[in-house]
């Protein structure tokens, strides 16, 4: 998406990734192999590499502030509600017909 944006006339600096698993962000900040890491694959060394090269910045979000999680679970209604005010995503009213 960052190459198609560039290609359209908006450049992109470093792109935010916010995750609310510490594990990963510290395997992915700190490329030091473990014996306990070594089964993972090559996605693991991609993902490394973008972020030695600041193509991508990777920080801590709460789980319940994480609004990435009105895409992948099934969130009570209040959760739903601030994370759609906080993604700009508005309901359109519908309009009557005079038919």
């Amino acid at each position: 998406m960052k190459s198609l944006f560039e290609e359209l006339g908006f450049p992109f600096g470093t792109v935010p990734i916010s995750g609310d698993n510490m594990g990963s962000i510290f395997i992915g900040s700190n490329p030091i192999q473990e014996w306990q890491t070594k089964h993972i694959d090559i996605q693991y060394h991609y993902i490394c590499e973008c972020i030695e090269d600041k193509a991508v910045s990777v920080s801590f979000i709460p789980g319940t502030e994480n609004p990435a999680d009105m895409f992948t679970k099934n969130l009570p209604v209040p959760a739903f509600m601030k994370f759609r005010d906080h993604l700009g995503i508005k309901f359109l009213e519908q309009t009557k017909s005079c038919a």
